[in-house]
């Protein structure tokens, strides 16, 4: 890779920085802008919340992706409205993606929210892992965990509005889109995890694409393409280039990551999901993706807030 092409991209990373707030109360009053409520894996040291994304437009906040433990947090600091949600989508149902849905469910209902909520994720395999619906029905059936909010998924809710789960097929390569609202249009397909059943999810709005991959490894090569000229490309950054075993199983190496946003051409990557196996490493990282990727480079932390 040229010098050239290394100051053009840190330049360009560095003009985007500028766009970014440390702890912000709103991310921007115009456009489209991704918040990051959880830049972590889990981890109980590394100082961040687990994977969660919050999507703007206009100064309202319209979709979130994924619900991970510690995002509620980030989601109080944002300034954001819950009322506003349309959907909460998530890539995979394991805790560190969705440990927070209780928290979101049980404070929307003294909110004054008035408007479905609906709940998107992963079906089950059968075997390990539940599909989103059962897990709704485990934490908020009348013998879930919380009954006291059972009401919420019942048809006709009494806390003034209702959520409604859905399951989107985790396996296979079939393109799932059927959602779709005044604001918003959602598709999904599944990728690669290991045996963890887990999503890709695409968001059009306001004329921008925004493609949350989550945890993959890519073995399909199933990404490029579902994230043909996207905006804005959230990946995961979970093992670095010197990786081996069963992590390669779970997770893209930096340069793996680093092809498929060039065969997307996607306007810039956006690292989430780092832990201590990825911290610390960034610019070898950096120099593995940027043997095949010429955009912007941006390796998320919580409360930051990057527009498109």
């Amino acid at each position: 890779m040229s010098i050239l092409r290394s100051v053009f991209t840190a330049g360009l990373c560095i003009a985007l920085a500028s766009t970014a707030h440390a702890s912000s109360n709103h991310c921007g009053d115009e456009g489209v802008w991704i918040e990051i409520l959880g830049a972590g894996s889990g981890e109980l040291n590394d100082g961040q919340a687990s994977p969660s994304y919050l999507i703007w437009h206009d100064d309202v906040a319209r979709v979130l992706v994924d619900a991970g433990s510690g995002s509620q947090i980030g989601f109080e600091k944002s300034g954001a409205s819950f009322e506003s949600i349309e959907a909460i989508a998530l890539t995979q149902l394991k805790p560190d993606h969705s440990g927070d849905l209780p928290a979101y469910i049980s404070a929307a209902q003294s909110d004054t929210r008035d408007m479905r909520l609906t709940v998107m994720g992963p079906s089950g395999d059968g075997d390990n892992h539940i599909s989103t619906r059962e897990l709704m029905q485990r934490l908020f059936g009348a013998e879930g965990a919380y009954p006291y909010l059972a009401n919420a998924i019942k048809p006709r809710a009494s806390l003034g509005y209702r959520v409604r789960s859905v399951d989107i097929p985790a396996t296979g390569s079939k393109r799932w889109s059927q959602y779709q609202t005044e604001h918003v249009k959602m598709s999904a397909i599944p990728v690669h995890h290991g045996d963890v059943p887990a999503l890709a999810w695409r968001i059009e709005i306001a004329d921008q694409i925004i493609v949350i991959a989550g945890a993959f490894n890519n073995s399909k090569n199933v990404v490029p393409t579902f994230a043909k000229d996207a905006d804005a490309l959230v990946v995961s950054h979970a093992i670095a280039e010197n990786s081996r075993g069963a992590l390669r199983e779970l997770y893209s190496r930096p340069s793996q990551l680093g092809r498929v946003a060039a065969q997307a051409d996607a306007r810039m990557m956006i690292l989430g999901h780092r832990n201590s196996r990825t911290r610390g490493r960034e610019s070898i990282s950096r120099s593995a993706m940027e043997e095949h990727y010429e955009g912007a480079i941006l390796f998320a932390n919580d409360g930051e807030c990057w527009g498109l």
